[in-house]
Protein backbone atom coordinates (compact mmCIF):
# COMPACT_ATOMS: atom_id res chain seq x y z
CA UNK A 1 0.00 0.00 0.00
CA UNK A 2 1.15 3.37 -1.03
CA UNK A 3 2.37 5.52 2.23
CA UNK A 4 -0.77 7.90 3.05
CA UNK A 5 -3.23 6.97 0.15
CA UNK A 6 -6.55 8.04 -0.13
CA UNK A 7 -8.72 5.48 2.29
CA UNK A 8 -10.63 2.75 1.25
CA UNK A 9 -14.34 2.84 3.24
CA UNK A 10 -17.06 -0.30 3.34
CA UNK A 11 -20.27 1.74 3.33
CA UNK A 12 -24.12 -0.16 4.05
CA UNK A 13 -26.13 1.12 1.21
CA UNK A 14 -29.14 1.42 3.12
CA UNK A 15 -27.42 3.85 5.48
CA UNK A 16 -26.29 5.95 2.21
CA UNK A 17 -29.18 7.24 0.74
CA UNK A 18 -27.47 9.07 -2.39
CA UNK A 19 -24.94 5.95 -2.53
CA UNK A 20 -27.96 3.64 -2.95
CA UNK A 21 -29.84 5.79 -5.66
CA UNK A 22 -26.69 6.14 -7.62
CA UNK A 23 -26.63 2.37 -7.48
CA UNK A 24 -29.77 1.54 -9.03
CA UNK A 25 -29.52 4.47 -11.39
CA UNK A 26 -26.27 2.78 -12.20
CA UNK A 27 -27.80 -1.10 -13.22
CA UNK A 28 -30.76 0.97 -15.08
CA UNK A 29 -28.22 2.52 -17.13
CA UNK A 30 -25.50 -0.60 -17.64
CA UNK A 31 -27.29 -3.38 -16.81
CA UNK A 32 -25.17 -4.48 -13.89
CA UNK A 33 -23.94 -2.94 -10.46
CA UNK A 34 -21.21 -0.79 -9.48
CA UNK A 35 -18.37 -3.01 -7.83
CA UNK A 36 -17.03 0.88 -6.08
CA UNK A 37 -17.66 4.19 -5.64
CA UNK A 38 -14.81 7.19 -5.71
CA UNK A 39 -15.91 10.70 -3.88
CA UNK A 40 -14.01 13.82 -4.68
CA UNK A 41 -14.57 17.13 -2.86
CA UNK A 42 -14.98 20.49 -3.74
CA UNK A 43 -13.01 23.36 -1.98
CA UNK A 44 -13.28 26.94 -0.66
CA UNK A 45 -9.94 28.83 -0.81
CA UNK A 46 -10.46 30.95 2.64
CA UNK A 47 -7.56 32.99 1.35
CA UNK A 48 -4.61 33.45 -0.61
CA UNK A 49 -6.08 33.95 -4.20
CA UNK A 50 -3.89 33.44 -7.50
CA UNK A 51 -1.26 32.60 -5.78
CA UNK A 52 -0.47 29.10 -6.11
CA UNK A 53 0.67 29.35 -9.69
CA UNK A 54 2.88 32.01 -8.06
CA UNK A 55 4.51 29.00 -6.01
CA UNK A 56 2.93 30.85 -2.62
CA UNK A 57 1.01 28.69 -0.06
CA UNK A 58 -3.04 28.85 -0.02
CA UNK A 59 -5.32 28.34 2.79
CA UNK A 60 -8.32 25.91 1.05
CA UNK A 61 -10.64 23.52 3.40
CA UNK A 62 -12.83 21.10 1.32
CA UNK A 63 -16.49 21.35 1.53
CA UNK A 64 -19.39 18.89 1.88
CA UNK A 65 -20.40 19.24 -1.68
CA UNK A 66 -18.81 16.58 -4.03
CA UNK A 67 -17.98 14.65 -7.54
CA UNK A 68 -19.60 11.17 -6.72
CA UNK A 69 -18.47 8.24 -9.23
CA UNK A 70 -19.88 4.93 -9.38
CA UNK A 71 -17.55 2.70 -11.40
CA UNK A 72 -17.44 -0.85 -12.73
CA UNK A 73 -14.40 -2.26 -14.29
CA UNK A 74 -15.13 -3.95 -17.85
CA UNK A 75 -13.42 -6.22 -20.12
CA UNK A 76 -13.71 -4.58 -23.22
CA UNK A 77 -11.23 -1.55 -23.36
CA UNK A 78 -13.99 1.27 -23.40
CA UNK A 79 -14.77 4.16 -20.64
CA UNK A 80 -18.94 4.37 -20.76
CA UNK A 81 -19.10 8.12 -19.14
CA UNK A 82 -22.68 8.66 -17.62
CA UNK A 83 -24.08 11.84 -15.61
CA UNK A 84 -27.32 11.32 -13.41
CA UNK A 85 -27.70 15.55 -14.48
CA UNK A 86 -29.68 14.91 -18.03
CA UNK A 87 -27.65 18.24 -19.25
CA UNK A 88 -24.78 16.53 -19.45
CA UNK A 89 -24.15 14.01 -22.50
CA UNK A 90 -23.13 10.63 -22.60
CA UNK A 91 -19.77 10.23 -23.78
CA UNK A 92 -17.63 6.96 -24.83
CA UNK A 93 -13.82 6.21 -25.80
CA UNK A 94 -11.50 3.76 -26.23
CA UNK A 95 -9.45 3.86 -23.28
CA UNK A 96 -6.21 3.48 -26.05
CA UNK A 97 -6.88 6.76 -27.22
CA UNK A 98 -7.43 9.60 -25.28
CA UNK A 99 -8.35 13.10 -27.17
CA UNK A 100 -8.87 16.04 -25.16
CA UNK A 101 -10.68 18.95 -26.86
CA UNK A 102 -8.61 22.04 -25.13
CA UNK A 103 -11.40 24.48 -27.29
CA UNK A 104 -14.86 22.95 -25.34
CA UNK A 105 -14.29 22.27 -21.93
CA UNK A 106 -16.91 19.88 -21.80
CA UNK A 107 -17.72 17.36 -18.88
CA UNK A 108 -16.22 14.21 -20.09
CA UNK A 109 -12.88 16.36 -20.80
CA UNK A 110 -12.51 17.14 -17.09
CA UNK A 111 -12.60 12.87 -16.63
CA UNK A 112 -10.24 12.37 -19.55
CA UNK A 113 -7.64 14.76 -17.84
CA UNK A 114 -7.80 11.92 -14.89
CA UNK A 115 -7.69 9.46 -16.35
CA UNK A 116 -5.05 10.19 -19.10
CA UNK A 117 -2.52 11.36 -16.16
CA UNK A 118 -3.07 7.98 -14.31
CA UNK A 119 -2.42 6.12 -17.41
CA UNK A 120 0.58 7.87 -18.63
CA UNK A 121 2.34 8.25 -15.17
CA UNK A 122 2.36 4.41 -14.60
CA UNK A 123 2.90 3.98 -18.34
CA UNK A 124 -0.06 1.47 -19.08
CA UNK A 125 -0.61 -0.16 -22.08
CA UNK A 126 -3.54 -2.18 -21.69
CA UNK A 127 -5.67 -0.29 -19.25
CA UNK A 128 -9.26 -1.62 -17.80
CA UNK A 129 -12.60 -0.28 -19.38
CA UNK A 130 -14.97 1.00 -16.97
CA UNK A 131 -18.46 1.39 -16.55
CA UNK A 132 -19.04 5.15 -14.71
CA UNK A 133 -22.07 6.79 -13.25
CA UNK A 134 -21.45 10.76 -12.39
CA UNK A 135 -23.24 12.46 -9.39
CA UNK A 136 -22.08 16.03 -9.21
CA UNK A 137 -23.00 18.31 -6.11
CA UNK A 138 -20.53 21.02 -6.96
CA UNK A 139 -22.08 24.20 -8.32
CA UNK A 140 -20.41 24.06 -12.11
CA UNK A 141 -17.99 27.02 -12.75
CA UNK A 142 -18.32 28.97 -9.16
CA UNK A 143 -15.50 28.86 -8.00
CA UNK A 144 -15.61 26.32 -5.66
CA UNK A 145 -13.08 23.90 -7.87
CA UNK A 146 -16.09 21.57 -9.52
CA UNK A 147 -13.75 20.42 -12.66
CA UNK A 148 -10.71 19.88 -10.47
CA UNK A 149 -12.72 17.90 -8.44
CA UNK A 150 -13.90 15.79 -11.19
CA UNK A 151 -10.20 15.50 -12.52
CA UNK A 152 -8.97 14.02 -9.29
CA UNK A 153 -12.25 11.71 -8.85
CA UNK A 154 -11.51 10.64 -12.30
CA UNK A 155 -7.56 9.81 -11.65
CA UNK A 156 -8.93 7.73 -8.30
CA UNK A 157 -11.03 5.62 -10.25
CA UNK A 158 -8.67 5.14 -12.86
CA UNK A 159 -5.79 3.85 -10.34
CA UNK A 160 -8.32 1.87 -8.37
CA UNK A 161 -10.05 0.26 -11.43
CA UNK A 162 -6.78 -0.72 -12.65
CA UNK A 163 -5.16 -1.69 -9.28
CA UNK A 164 -2.72 0.66 -8.65
CA UNK A 165 -2.03 2.71 -5.59
CA UNK A 166 -0.25 5.79 -5.00
CA UNK A 167 -0.14 8.41 -2.00
CA UNK A 168 -2.06 11.30 -1.90
CA UNK A 169 0.37 13.94 -2.40
CA UNK A 170 1.57 11.94 -5.63
CA UNK A 171 -2.19 11.63 -7.09
CA UNK A 172 -2.57 15.60 -6.32
CA UNK A 173 0.33 16.11 -8.20
CA UNK A 174 -0.17 13.96 -11.20
CA UNK A 175 -4.20 15.73 -11.10
CA UNK A 176 -2.55 19.21 -10.98
CA UNK A 177 -0.43 18.25 -14.30
CA UNK A 178 -2.77 16.83 -16.27
CA UNK A 179 -5.46 18.89 -15.42
CA UNK A 180 -3.40 21.42 -18.31
CA UNK A 181 -4.28 18.75 -20.99
CA UNK A 182 -7.39 21.00 -21.12
CA UNK A 183 -5.32 23.91 -21.21
CA UNK A 184 -5.75 25.27 -17.62
CA UNK A 185 -2.73 26.41 -16.16
CA UNK A 186 -3.51 25.95 -12.19
CA UNK A 187 -1.05 25.73 -9.58
CA UNK A 188 -2.11 22.70 -7.80
CA UNK A 189 -4.03 24.33 -4.61
CA UNK A 190 -8.02 22.66 -6.26
CA UNK A 191 -6.14 18.92 -6.08
CA UNK A 192 -3.97 19.41 -3.18
CA UNK A 193 -6.84 19.87 -0.83
CA UNK A 194 -9.31 17.43 -2.77
CA UNK A 195 -6.92 14.75 -1.66
CA UNK A 196 -5.22 15.87 1.73
CA UNK A 197 -8.44 17.66 2.83
CA UNK A 198 -9.00 16.17 6.50
CA UNK A 199 -12.06 16.96 8.91
CA UNK A 200 -12.29 19.28 11.03
CA UNK A 201 -9.79 21.37 9.93
CA UNK A 202 -8.08 24.12 7.13
CA UNK A 203 -4.92 23.40 5.52
CA UNK A 204 -1.98 25.75 4.89
CA UNK A 205 -0.89 23.72 1.66
CA UNK A 206 2.66 25.06 0.15
CA UNK A 207 4.44 23.58 -2.75
CA UNK A 208 7.73 22.44 -4.04
CA UNK A 209 7.35 20.27 -2.17
CA UNK A 210 3.85 19.40 -1.62
CA UNK A 211 2.75 19.40 2.22
CA UNK A 212 -0.11 20.09 4.24
CA UNK A 213 -0.36 21.94 7.52
CA UNK A 214 -3.41 21.64 10.07
CA UNK A 215 -4.94 25.42 10.26
CA UNK A 216 -7.58 25.41 12.86
CA UNK A 217 -10.35 27.55 12.29
CA UNK A 218 -11.63 29.78 15.24
CA UNK A 219 -15.06 28.26 16.81
CA UNK A 220 -17.14 31.06 17.40
CA UNK A 221 -17.70 31.88 13.44
CA UNK A 222 -19.14 29.84 10.71
CA UNK A 223 -17.63 30.22 6.85
CA UNK A 224 -20.56 31.28 4.41
CA UNK A 225 -20.26 30.60 0.87
CA UNK A 226 -22.21 32.72 -1.30
CA UNK A 227 -22.83 32.23 -5.06
CA UNK A 228 -23.39 35.38 -7.34
CA UNK A 229 -24.73 33.56 -9.82
CA UNK A 230 -22.43 34.69 -12.55
CA UNK A 231 -20.59 31.52 -13.88
CA UNK A 232 -16.78 31.91 -15.06
CA UNK A 233 -15.32 28.74 -16.95
CA UNK A 234 -11.51 29.40 -16.03
CA UNK A 235 -10.36 26.80 -19.23
CA UNK A 236 -12.50 28.77 -21.64
CA UNK A 237 -11.62 32.27 -20.96
CA UNK A 238 -8.33 34.38 -21.42
CA UNK A 239 -8.28 36.29 -18.41
CA UNK A 240 -6.84 33.60 -16.22
CA UNK A 241 -3.84 32.89 -18.46
CA UNK A 242 -2.90 36.46 -18.88
CA UNK A 243 -3.03 36.98 -15.15
CA UNK A 244 -0.61 33.72 -15.36
CA UNK A 245 1.35 35.32 -18.14
CA UNK A 246 1.16 38.90 -16.22
CA UNK A 247 3.01 37.19 -13.00
CA UNK A 248 5.56 35.10 -15.51
CA UNK A 249 6.67 38.70 -16.79
CA UNK A 250 6.86 40.43 -13.72
CA UNK A 251 9.24 37.31 -12.65
CA UNK A 252 11.85 37.70 -15.67
CA UNK A 253 11.71 41.85 -15.12
CA UNK A 254 12.24 42.06 -11.33
CA UNK A 255 14.99 38.90 -12.13
CA UNK A 256 16.63 41.06 -14.33
CA UNK A 257 16.75 44.11 -12.57
CA UNK A 258 18.46 42.66 -9.71
CA UNK A 259 21.19 40.61 -11.51
CA UNK A 260 19.47 37.09 -11.33
CA UNK A 261 18.96 34.99 -14.38
CA UNK A 262 16.06 35.42 -15.47
CA UNK A 263 15.66 33.29 -18.45
CA UNK A 264 15.28 30.16 -15.29
CA UNK A 265 12.97 32.08 -12.58
CA UNK A 266 9.29 30.93 -13.62
CA UNK A 267 7.59 32.43 -10.53
CA UNK A 268 7.41 35.15 -8.00
CA UNK A 269 7.91 32.84 -5.17
CA UNK A 270 11.29 32.02 -7.03
CA UNK A 271 12.76 35.97 -7.06
CA UNK A 272 11.91 36.20 -3.42
CA UNK A 273 13.43 33.02 -2.57
CA UNK A 274 16.91 33.58 -4.83
CA UNK A 275 17.26 37.22 -3.23
CA UNK A 276 16.83 35.58 0.15
CA UNK A 277 14.73 38.82 1.27
CA UNK A 278 11.15 38.77 3.21
CA UNK A 279 7.99 39.18 1.45
CA UNK A 280 7.74 42.70 2.87
CA UNK A 281 11.13 43.85 1.30
CA UNK A 282 9.38 42.07 -1.88
CA UNK A 283 6.67 44.84 -2.13
CA UNK A 284 9.10 47.45 -1.84
CA UNK A 285 11.45 45.60 -4.96
CA UNK A 286 8.20 46.05 -6.55
CA UNK A 287 7.52 49.25 -5.97
CA UNK A 288 11.27 50.41 -7.05
CA UNK A 289 11.76 48.08 -10.39
CA UNK A 290 7.94 48.02 -11.73
CA UNK A 291 5.50 50.79 -12.94
CA UNK A 292 2.30 51.14 -12.20
CA UNK A 293 1.45 51.84 -16.42
CA UNK A 294 1.03 48.77 -18.42
CA UNK A 295 3.83 47.34 -20.05
CA UNK A 296 3.58 47.04 -24.09
CA UNK A 297 5.26 44.21 -25.67
CA UNK A 298 7.86 46.10 -27.29
CA UNK A 299 8.93 47.47 -23.09
CA UNK A 300 8.96 44.49 -22.17
CA UNK A 301 11.22 43.03 -25.02
CA UNK A 302 13.73 46.23 -24.46
CA UNK A 303 14.02 45.44 -20.18
CA UNK A 304 14.93 41.66 -21.17
CA UNK A 305 17.33 42.49 -24.13
CA UNK A 306 14.95 39.74 -26.40
CA UNK A 307 13.29 40.39 -29.69
CA UNK A 308 9.21 40.09 -30.20
CA UNK A 309 9.47 36.75 -31.77
CA UNK A 310 11.69 35.35 -28.55
CA UNK A 311 9.17 36.52 -26.34
CA UNK A 312 6.53 35.10 -28.31
CA UNK A 313 8.40 31.72 -28.53
CA UNK A 314 9.98 31.49 -25.48
CA UNK A 315 7.77 33.35 -23.10
CA UNK A 316 4.41 33.65 -23.62
CA UNK A 317 1.60 30.75 -23.84
CA UNK A 318 -0.32 29.90 -26.52
CA UNK A 319 -3.20 31.34 -25.55
CA UNK A 320 -1.50 34.70 -24.78
CA UNK A 321 0.39 35.61 -28.19
CA UNK A 322 -1.69 38.47 -29.03
CA UNK A 323 -1.73 40.43 -25.96
CA UNK A 324 -0.59 43.84 -26.22
CA UNK A 325 -0.04 45.24 -22.80
CA UNK A 326 0.57 43.72 -19.40
CA UNK A 327 0.29 45.07 -15.76
CA UNK A 328 3.05 43.76 -14.06
CA UNK A 329 2.96 45.63 -10.79
CA UNK A 330 -0.55 45.87 -10.01
CA UNK A 331 -0.27 41.56 -10.58
CA UNK A 332 3.38 41.30 -8.47
CA UNK A 333 2.18 43.81 -5.37
CA UNK A 334 -1.12 41.65 -5.36
CA UNK A 335 0.66 38.32 -4.97
CA UNK A 336 3.56 39.15 -2.32
CA UNK A 337 0.75 40.78 0.01
CA UNK A 338 -1.80 38.23 -0.53
CA UNK A 339 1.34 35.74 0.44
CA UNK A 340 2.08 37.52 3.22
CA UNK A 341 -1.68 37.41 4.63
CA UNK A 342 -2.33 33.77 4.35
CA UNK A 343 1.15 33.31 6.75
CA UNK A 344 -0.88 36.19 9.20
CA UNK A 345 -4.25 34.04 8.81
CA UNK A 346 -2.19 31.13 9.90
CA UNK A 347 -0.55 32.75 12.30
CA UNK A 348 -3.72 34.10 13.76
CA UNK A 349 -5.62 30.70 13.73
CA UNK A 350 -2.57 28.67 16.15
CA UNK A 351 -2.45 31.93 18.25
CA UNK A 352 -6.35 32.08 19.02
CA UNK A 353 -6.17 35.62 20.61
CA UNK A 354 -9.29 36.80 22.26
CA UNK A 355 -10.24 39.34 18.50
CA UNK A 356 -9.23 36.92 15.99
CA UNK A 357 -12.44 36.74 14.61
CA UNK A 358 -12.23 40.44 13.49
CA UNK A 359 -8.37 40.20 12.74
CA UNK A 360 -9.05 37.13 10.36
CA UNK A 361 -12.10 39.46 9.06
CA UNK A 362 -10.07 42.09 8.35
CA UNK A 363 -7.32 39.85 6.11
CA UNK A 364 -10.17 38.65 4.33
CA UNK A 365 -11.32 42.11 3.66
CA UNK A 366 -7.54 43.67 2.20
CA UNK A 367 -7.15 39.90 0.11
CA UNK A 368 -10.60 40.88 -1.62
CA UNK A 369 -9.50 45.23 -1.82
CA UNK A 370 -6.17 43.93 -3.52
CA UNK A 371 -8.36 40.75 -5.99
CA UNK A 372 -10.44 43.75 -7.05
CA UNK A 373 -8.02 46.50 -6.93
CA UNK A 374 -4.82 44.95 -7.98
CA UNK A 375 -5.45 41.61 -9.77
CA UNK A 376 -8.84 42.47 -11.46
CA UNK A 377 -10.30 39.61 -11.31
CA UNK A 378 -13.66 40.63 -9.57
CA UNK A 379 -16.80 42.07 -11.21
CA UNK A 380 -19.73 44.07 -10.18
CA UNK A 381 -22.57 41.46 -8.87
CA UNK A 382 -19.05 40.04 -6.55
CA UNK A 383 -19.03 43.61 -5.40
CA UNK A 384 -22.30 44.02 -4.62
CA UNK A 385 -22.28 40.20 -2.96
CA UNK A 386 -19.32 41.24 -0.35
CA UNK A 387 -20.90 44.57 0.27
CA UNK A 388 -24.40 42.81 1.08
CA UNK A 389 -22.48 40.00 3.45
CA UNK A 390 -20.20 43.06 5.07
CA UNK A 391 -23.82 45.02 5.50
CA UNK A 392 -25.57 42.00 7.47
CA UNK A 393 -22.67 41.18 10.03
CA UNK A 394 -19.59 39.50 7.75
CA UNK A 395 -16.40 40.03 9.88
CA UNK A 396 -14.54 39.61 6.63
CA UNK A 397 -15.61 38.92 2.91
CA UNK A 398 -13.62 37.90 -0.52
CA UNK A 399 -14.20 36.34 -3.66
CA UNK A 400 -12.96 32.79 -3.44
CA UNK A 401 -11.43 31.24 -6.39
CA UNK A 402 -10.27 32.28 -9.90
CA UNK A 403 -13.27 35.27 -9.58
CA UNK A 404 -14.94 36.97 -12.89
CA UNK A 405 -17.69 35.26 -10.86
CA UNK A 406 -18.13 33.04 -9.03
CA UNK A 407 -18.32 32.55 -5.36
CA UNK A 408 -17.65 35.10 -2.10
CA UNK A 409 -16.63 33.34 1.43
CA UNK A 410 -17.50 35.35 4.57
CA UNK A 411 -16.62 34.43 7.98
CA UNK A 412 -19.65 35.06 9.95
CA UNK A 413 -19.65 34.86 14.16
CA UNK A 414 -22.08 32.09 14.66
CA UNK A 415 -24.25 33.76 16.86
CA UNK A 416 -25.71 35.96 13.86
CA UNK A 417 -25.59 33.78 11.60
CA UNK A 418 -29.11 32.80 11.20
CA UNK A 419 -30.08 36.45 10.17
CA UNK A 420 -27.11 36.79 8.06
CA UNK A 421 -28.33 34.22 5.81
CA UNK A 422 -31.99 35.51 6.28
CA UNK A 423 -31.06 38.88 5.05
CA UNK A 424 -28.59 37.64 1.95
CA UNK A 425 -31.10 36.00 0.88
CA UNK A 426 -33.73 38.75 0.76
CA UNK A 427 -31.40 41.15 -0.32
CA UNK A 428 -29.25 39.24 -3.13
CA UNK A 429 -31.17 36.17 -4.31
CA UNK A 430 -35.05 37.28 -4.15
CA UNK A 431 -34.71 40.53 -5.92
CA UNK A 432 -33.84 38.72 -9.41
CA UNK A 433 -35.72 36.11 -10.46
CA UNK A 434 -32.61 33.73 -12.09
CA UNK A 435 -30.75 34.02 -8.84
CA UNK A 436 -34.18 32.95 -7.04
CA UNK A 437 -34.27 29.66 -9.08
CA UNK A 438 -30.43 29.34 -8.30
CA UNK A 439 -30.58 30.67 -4.38
CA UNK A 440 -30.90 26.84 -2.57
CA UNK A 441 -27.67 25.77 -3.56
CA UNK A 442 -26.02 29.19 -3.50
CA UNK A 443 -26.19 30.38 -0.15
CA UNK A 444 -24.71 27.61 3.29
CA UNK A 445 -22.68 27.56 5.74
CA UNK A 446 -19.98 24.97 5.33
CA UNK A 447 -17.16 23.00 7.82
CA UNK A 448 -14.18 21.68 6.83
CA UNK A 449 -14.88 18.04 5.13
CA UNK A 450 -12.62 15.65 4.76
CA UNK A 451 -10.89 14.42 0.97
CA UNK A 452 -11.14 12.28 -1.38
CA UNK A 453 -12.01 8.50 -1.11
CA UNK A 454 -13.17 5.07 -2.29
CA UNK A 455 -16.56 3.32 -0.76
CA UNK A 456 -16.80 -0.49 -1.20
CA UNK A 457 -20.25 -2.08 -0.52
CA UNK A 458 -20.06 -3.84 2.69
Amino acid sequence: MAADAPGTLPVQLVEQPRLQKLKEMFISKFGSAPKFYVRAPGRVNLIGEHIDYCGYGVLPMAIEQDILIAVEPVKTQVVQLANTNSLYLDFSTSVNNIQINKTKPQWHNYFLCGLKGIQEHFGLNNPTGMNCLLDGTVPPSSGLSSSSALVCCAGLVTLKANGKTLSKVELAEICTKSERYIGTEGGGMDQSISFLAEEGTAKLIEFSPLRATDVRLPSGAAFVIANSCVEMNKAATSHYNIRIMECRLATKLLSKSKGLDWKKMLRLHDVQTKLGVSLEEMLTIVEEVLHPEPYSTEEICKCLGISLEELRSQILSQNTQDVSTFKLYQRAKHVYSEAARVLEFKKICNEAPANAIQLLGELMNQSYISCREMYECSCPELDRLVDICLQFGATGSRLTGAGWGGCTVSMVPTDKLNTFLKSVKKTYYQTDVQRLALENNSLFATKPGRGALVFVEA
